[in-house]
């Protein structure tokens, strides 16, 4: 008989439909048959053969295997003894795995009852609906046996086992197969086939198992050819890193560019070369003792750092723990563990104790992850590649993550910059969705969410769509997430603004519906999809830009709504963007946009307040005054993004960016992650001079605060207190404004997003600020805050408007360039 019996709220299985005795008594125990349904990330991970043990373990009898839906397995025995198996299916699962649910389908007496438990082949076919594993760490036992002089895999870049190892970036479909994979090509010798088919081994079925006879290995290559393959190759990599070369090293997901991060020369060699003066660097250190020496951690850092995802982890350095041009003007530094084996190969090295380990790509590229590519392309930063020839099939970028504990927040702010490697394509569990959607995200920080029934799977980091490359990947992986999950979704989500290359392509595609989403609301829905948050609730959405419904660049937003539609209550005043994006790129333009508008267009003025505008020759002074009083190439911006770096800039922080948000960060770094708050400056209110139809719209003046900010700065106050003072007049705005907003409209639910939002001090203090309001403030915590959760919005706000009770979507303005 079936029944429909899951995971109770304790979560423990049950199956009321379950027949035969109770297991007590005198006379023989009656033996059921159970059919139980594992759903999550159960496939690559050792779930079997857990399965298997944990049957010999409890003297059941039957089968498992690996379909498309997860793990299917039918056992017999005593109702005691299949309880307790249900229950440990979730309780004891191995390290790797999420199990989502377990659930008893059927069950009935015993009949003909096997004489063994065994480990049946995969089924093919059908809807695909368990979760593809992200790639892992090391474990311990595999590192163990690398480091054992006398183990097989003694010094073997690749050992692996099924409780670690690659696996989304080597997978090329479903189920998790080893014929499905990039290791398919390499047959296994007869000790490895041994361990790969003896269920009481760690490495049965481990997909990528392979040692030093019979799997990939390494070469390291010059610019004139191969220099040493194998371990000879690991040994020339090390020495050459010892002696400050720059050495370009095939990772799990793509390649990296490492050099000695103790090396000053070295480092600064790297920074001419690759053309990046200012970035930080990202590190790799072998251990937490190490972590102790470089940077100041705490026990929830540490447990990321440990973690199975392996993430960069951003970090507050200690004094002259590494060269300033690691990671200069800032006082953060991003570090990681090492992922695999030939991280702590590179790093066992008496002298080697920190590598910079940063992407490996031509700026403004996806990073590296083909041989070819690497061999073509690093050369120009490389002294030497290190490569191998196990392929990786999707690039996947190192995530990078921040942890801020604060003693008035419950629990610690986990906040992901960029969500990639080890996470990705772990799925957000959301409400039903009417039907399979697909949302192809934003322009920059791009990721790809596809959304079926109860989960939206989010994808690695893709980057920025302006280069023909990572256009390409971004459309790879589109297909690969469809094609994994053995879906073909009838709509597809992107971004409202119609120059962007994701809307182009959907417009182009055939047989679907296409849902074109404003940005910022994505943002406000992805947030509160993560949240599990329903109904009218208030969206504070501040970043650089995004293209607003009226055809203007929006940024600084507050939005009223739900899934299905919101309405602007509240936004910045616009600052004119002198030379359109140029400005982002030297904000000192957006600082003298901002400085003309406080003294009413008076040059002298501005000058006379903030004396870095002298920076600006005559006659740039003059075309940009005129730019700005006329409206001819400054298209108006109601950025919070805009707004820091103006900030920035007034203040000689950074008057020319070199990476995307510098003045900000920079800004911010002043701080030195101390949250103290200080006396704010002013905001001013008053009503928008263009409403929507029927709308009220506040704008929000930063006028008086660039007035206060000359004051100060007048009166001899340091950048530093300034900051503060900033940073403490938009914790007091998104309060008030918040308070505000809420009470007029009768709600007390409010989620923060947007890029301006990975600032630590203003994203930890507006949730403090609003929760002492009485507000019930959300932020993220599963998916980035800036562009890279864009995409788990759009398929909120799809879903939405392509169900029954949808509403439409608004009509597409007319194109207008950023």
């Amino acid at each position: 008989m079936r029944s429909e019996n899951s995971t109770g709220e304790s979560g423990e299985p049950h199956a009321t439909g379950a027949v035969g005795g109770t297991g007590t008594g005198t006379g023989p125990v009656p033996s059921e048959r159970w059919l139980i349904r594992v759903e999550g990330v159960v496939q690559g991970v050792g779930y079997r053969p857990f399965v298997y043990t944990l049957a010999h373990e409890l003297g059941l009898t039957g089968w498992v295997l690996n379909d498309s839906l997860g793990v299917l397995t039918e056992v017999y025995g005593s109702p005691v003894s299949l309880t307790a198996f249900a229950r440990a299916l979730r309780d004891r699962a191995p390290l790797l795995a999420r199990v989502n649910g377990v659930r008893v389908e059927e069950t009935s007496a015993g009949g003909e009852v096997p004489a063994d438990f065994t480990i049946r082949e995969s089924v093919r076919g059908g809807d695909a609906r368990t979760t593809v594993p992200p790639d892992s760490h090391v474990c311990p036992d595999c590192l163990a046996e690398v480091r054992d002089p006398g183990d097989r895999r003694h010094r073997y870049p690749f050992a692996n086992c099924t409780h670690c190892g690659p696996r989304y970036s080597i997978i090329r479909d479903l189920p998790y197969d080893r014929a499905q994979t990039t290791m398919g090509s390499f047959t296994l010798c007869a000790e490895c086939r041994h361990e790969y088919e003896d269920p009481g081994d760690r490495r049965y079925h481990a997909q990528p198992t392979a040692c030093p006879a019979c799997g990939p290995r390494v070469t390291l290559s010059g610019p004139g050819g191969v220099l040493a393959e194998a371990d000879a190759a690991m040994t020339a990599a090390v020495e050459a890193l010892a002696a400050g070369r720059i050495v370009a090293v095939k990772s799990v997901g793509g390649f990296h560019l490492a050099v000695d991060a103790r090396d000053a020369e070295a480092v600064a060699r790297l920074r001419r070369r690759k053309k990046r003066d200012s970035k930080p660097f990202a590190v790799m250190v072998e251990d937490l003792a190490t972590v102790g020496r470089i940077a100041v951690h705490g026990r929830a850092e540490d447990e990321l750092l440990r973690s199975p995802a392996r993430p960069i982890v951003l970090l507050r350095k200690v004094p002259h723990g590494l060269p300033e041009a690691v990671a200069p003007r800032n006082p953060n530094i991003g570090v990681m563990l090492p992922s695999a084996p030939l991280h702590h190969l590179l790093l066992d090295h008496p002298s080697l104790d920190v590598l910079v380990m940063t992407s490996g790509n031509i700026s403004g590229y996806p990073i590296v992850h083909r041989n070819e590519d690497a061999l073509a392309q690093l050369f120009e930063v490389a002294d030497l590649v290190l490569h191998h020839d196990r392929d990786i099939h999707i690039r996947v970028d190192d995530s990078v993550v921040r942890c801020t504990e604060h003693p008035g927040l419950d629990e610690p702010v986990i906040t992901f910059l960029r969500r990639s490697r080890g996470y990705a394509p772990y799925p957000v569990t959301v409400d039903a969705l009417p039907e399979p959607i697909l949302a192809y995200g934003a322009e920059l920080k791009t990721t790809i969410a596809l959304g079926s029934g109860d989960e939206v799977y989010v994808s690695q980091h893709i980057g920025d769509l302006k280069n023909d490359e990572t256009f390409a990947s971004h459309r790879q992986t589109a297909a690969h997430l469809a094609e994994l999950y053995g879906l073909k979704p009838r709509f597809v989500a992107c971004d409202l603004h119609p120059s962007f290359r994701s809307h182009i392509q959907a417009d182009a595609e055939e047989g679907v519906e296409v849902i074109a989403v404003q940005h910022h609301h994505a943002h406000m829905a992805s947030c509160m999809a993560e949240n599990r948050i329903e109904g009218t609730t208030l969206g504070v959405v501040f970043d650089g830009a995004g293209y607003g419904t009226d055809g203007t660049i929006w940024g600084g937003e507050f939005l009223l709504g739900d899934y299905a539609e919101v309405r602007r209550t509240a936004r910045l005043r616009h600052i004119p963007l002198l030379g359109g994006d140029k400005a982002v790129h030297e904000p000192i333009r957006t600082a003298y946009a901002l400085a003309l508008d406080t003294f009413g267009g008076d040059v002298d003025a501005a000058l006379a307040a903030f004396p870095v505008l002298g920076e600006l020759t005559e006659q740039e002074r003059h075309v940009y005054a005129t730019m700005a009083r006329r409206g001819v190439n400054a298209p108006p911006a109601s950025s919070m993004g805009r707004l820091f770096d103006g900030v920035a800039a007034l203040l000689g922080v950074c008057s020319r960016a070199e990476y995307e948000a510098q003045g900000p960060i920079e800004l911010e770094g002043l701080l030195g992650r101390d949250l103290t708050l200080a006396e704010p400056y002013p905001f001013a209110f008053a009503p928008a001079a263009d409403p929507a139809p029927g709308e009220r719209t506040v704008e929000i003046d930063f006028r008086p605060v660039v007035r206060a900010i000359a004051a100060d700065l007048a009166a001899g106050l340091g950048t530093v207190e300034i900051s503060r003072r900033f940073h403490s007049a938009v914790v007091d705005l998104v309060r008030d404004r918040g308070a505000e907003e809420c009470r007029a409209a009768g709600t007390d639910r409010v989620v923060l997003s947007g890029g301006v939002f990975l600032n630590e001090f203003l994203l930890v203090n507006s949730l403090l600020a609003l929760r002492a309001a009485g507000l019930s403030a959300h932020t993220h915590s599963l998916v980035p805050t800036n562009d890279g959760g864009i995409a788990l919005g759009q398929v909120m706000v799809a879903a939405a408007r392509s169900g029954p009770a949808s509403t439409a979507a608004p009509a597409r303005p007319a194109p207008n360039e950023r």
